[in-house]
């Protein structure tokens, strides 16, 4: 029987050439023996045909998976397991109907995710960098401009009660937040037991002092926020976006930065990524910005790959990995 062969893509490593996500990750490999496995050759921003002739399996972290990636008739891969939720970067129809498997992983993120969001609010909230740099200049006494805002009875509004979005809502419980959820999909009930409220989009924006976009990228949710939604906010609100640059418009971001429409921003996405150096957001101090990363550490990332690498394990088996984004392509040929 041909042994399973596995290219982790090598995006994954650090500069001293180790697994951003550890070793102890690489032992879930070991629950099949027949299954081998090699970082590829190089680095791609696109997987090339001759990665997907060459492997059955591919565990991908940034690279893009075209309709190119798995079109030649040498194409050998049955599964790609992203390193990590999302999966805009993928041709989804272009897997599934070559009946290749796409796994993701949407447990492992949840908690990471929704204490970064926390991050951000804490830091704008108490408006963190702007206090930094006022005592590393010697400004000690301009502290008095910049009070900040306190959570209690304030509303926190967020877009999307998929798995993170829920996660959100448990993490910031106990800190005196009113919290209200817009998405057409999601349970009243569930939310009830929650403590949170299902509103409209409109009532959302209108109503929150911080408001978290939390929602997948689809065809759906592409620039869901934009200039009328942003219009709604409050000029003492925040915006955060730890979901997908593409969910905002966001040269309409940046015009409400600009007018004052809204407080500031907590960013840990971009509509380009990696983003512009020449980016208006990156010049505005009413704006933290972060590489799309500010969930990563060594907990986050050693859950994403235990949890990736063991779908791999699992399809590698014959069995249906707990995350499948197309079950139309399962079961395999």
């Amino acid at each position: 029987m041909a042994r399973f062969r596995l290219g982790i893509m090598r995006d994954v490593l650090n500069s001293a050439g180790e697994p951003t996500f550890g070793t102890a990750a690489l032992e879930v490999l070991k629950g099949n023996p027949e299954l081998e496995w090699e970082y590829t050759p190089e680095t791609a921003a696109e997987i090339p045909q001759e990665f997907a002739a060459r492997y059955d399996g591919l565990y991908v972290n940034s690279a893009r998976v075209s309709a190119a990636s798995v079109s030649r008739g040498d194409c050998r891969v049955r599964i790609v397991a992203r390193h990590g939720i999302g999966f805009d970067s993928v041709d989804v129809a272009a897997l599934t109907a070559k009946g290749i498997v796409l796994t993701n992983t949407p447990v492992a993120v949840r908690r990471p995710v929704a204490v970064a969001t926390l991050t951000l609010l804490f830091a704008l909230a108490g408006r963190l960098f702007a206090k930094d740099r006022i005592t590393r200049v010697g400004r000690w006494t301009q502290r008095n401009d910049l009070m900040g805002t306190g959570l209690v009875g304030r509303t926190l509004g967020i877009v999307g009660a998929g798995g993170i979005g829920k996660e959100l809502l448990r993490v910031s419980a106990p800190f005196g937040l009113r919290r209200i959820v817009a998405d057409p999909y999601a349970s009243e009930d569930r939310l009830r037991e929650l403590d949170a409220a299902l509103v409209p989009l409109d009532a959302l924006m209108r109503e929150s002092d911080f408001v978290v976009a939390a929602c997948l990228l689809n065809e759906e949710t592409r620039h869901l926020i934009g200039a009328p939604q942003f219009a709604l906010m409050k000029p003492s609100a925040y915006f955060i976006n730890v979901a997908r640059g593409p969910v905002v418009d966001e040269p309409a971001l940046i015009d409400a930065l600009r007018a004052g429409k809204i407080a500031g921003a907590g960013l840990d996405v971009f509509e380009q990524e990696p983003v512009d150096p020449a980016n208006p957001l990156l010049g505005m101090d009413n704006v933290i910005v972060t590489p799309h990363a500010l969930c990563w550490t060594d907990e986050c990332f050693h859950a994403i790959a235990t949890e990736g690498l063991g779908s791999v394990v699992d399809f590698s088996l014959g069995r249906r990995p707990a995350n499948v984004v197309n079950p139309q392509a399962w079961p395999p040929d």
